[in-house]
């Protein structure tokens, strides 16, 4: 079964030589870029991957343009700032490839505790703990590292264009009845600043952008 990886990337020229070399056999690289102004494009290309320009801006947008221009049969997401090693993409791919699941997050274990501030830890409980309030389905974290068929996305109809992309597939998913599970991988310092939550002004539109989803 063939499986394509979606690198949405916004500047993140000096991270990704390390992401794309670390990508297993067989897994087609599409490195989204959304309006970086380093090389990123440049770079991504230098490696091999597929490079799509994404204009409008946002994680989702970022998510989705890569969704609708990849066609393998499974496709996965993760992002581009080596804070995730693509060696254990294998982890979240296997389940959905083998039909054991529908929908695979990847669960983030810090190697450190530096690597996941303890006020984003506490913020990503009370997410997990309003996901599983709202749909019943038992994840502990809302990980960007994820796996699906690539038909079944796309017939979701996600919508969400920003930070609640990711929750957005969560809820959609369950509510069309989806086997949906984590597994453990390893989160990792990322290169530079976490364009989401890395600053306060990202981290209170991201929190409005989920609430907004888990109020529909």
């Amino acid at each position: 079964m063939s499986v394509d990886l979606v690198l949405p990337c916004l500047n993140e020229a000096a991270a990704l030589p390390w992401v794309l070399e670390r990508i297993p056999p067989g897994v087609r690289a599409i490195v989204v870029d959304n309006g970086s102004t380093d090389d990123s494009a440049a770079v991504a290309a230098g490696f091999g991957a597929t490079v799509v320009r994404c204009e409008p801006k946002g994680y989702g947008a970022a998510c989705h343009a890569g969704l609708e221009a990849a066609d393998a049969d499974v496709v996965a997401v993760m992002d581009a700032d080596a804070s995730l090693d693509p060696r254990q993409l294998v982890r979240v791919v296997a389940p959905v490839v083998a039909g054991r699941a529908d929908l695979i997050v990847g669960r983030r274990r810090p190697v450190s505790r530096r690597v996941w501030p303890w006020h984003l830890r506490l913020a990503n409980a009370e997410l997990s703990r309003r996901i599983r309030r709202r749909t019943g389905v038992a994840l502990h974290d809302l990980g960007p590292m994820r796996a699906a068929r690539r038909t079944a996305l796309l017939g979701l109809g996600l919508t969400d264009r920003r930070s609640g992309y990711p929750l957005e597939t969560v809820v959609r998913a369950a509510d069309a009845g989806w086997r949906i599970a984590e597994v453990d991988v390893d989160y990792l310092p990322r290169s530079g600043r976490s364009k989401v939550t890395g600053t306060p002004l990202g981290a209170a539109r991201a929190v409005r952008d989920m609430s907004k989803v888990l109020a529909r």
